[in-house]
């Protein structure tokens, strides 16, 4: 491959991941208008149903990127939501976990599942090697996107 071919290929894929990233953005605010929930919420929500087990609003202020102070304020909508239980840790009676409800994040999973249904209609074509590679990517991507989220927080706002 050409420097110049591959410098194409780094040109559209730029553009085709601004696209996705923007599309996916709007996706989550109408995803988010359509339960009554904020944006933050509705990945929270995401991101607790993927967790192994309960956590602590630091451990969500970890995995979200806010402040423990935000992760509080993000529990407390949720809770008062009934999407989440804060429980006392078995322990450690000074924790609280962060549990999700069931019955109540059920909701939100079932449109995740129905939506899920069509993402994997559009990876039927795909081989098994170029699904890893996809997997691979966004493991990647995850990582790299934490890493560019710590080192922006870590900077100085720019002067308006």
């Amino acid at each position: 491959m050409t420097d110049t071919s591959r410098e194409q290929l780094y040109e559209d894929l730029s553009m085709a991941s601004r696209r996705y990233l923007a599309a996916y953005v709007l996706f989550n605010q109408a995803l988010a208008d359509h339960l009554g929930l904020h944006p933050t919420d509705v990945q929270a929500l995401s991101l607790l149903t993927a967790a192994p087990g309960p956590v602590t609003v630091k451990q969500i202020a970890d995995m979200t990127g806010l402040t423990t102070g935000s992760a509080t304020r993000l529990v407390d909508r949720l809770e008062r939501a009934g999407y989440v239980a804060r429980t006392p840790d078995q322990q450690d009676r000074r924790r609280v976990l962060v549990t999700v409800v069931p019955e109540r994040v059920a909701r939100v999973t079932a449109v995740w599942d129905d939506l899920g249904r069509a993402w994997q209609e559009i990876l039927d074509d795909q081989s098994e090697e170029e699904l890893r590679t996809i997997t691979r990517h966004m493991h990647r991507a995850h990582d790299l996107s934490h890493a560019q989220m710590r080192r922006l927080r870590s900077r100085p706002k720019p002067e308006a």
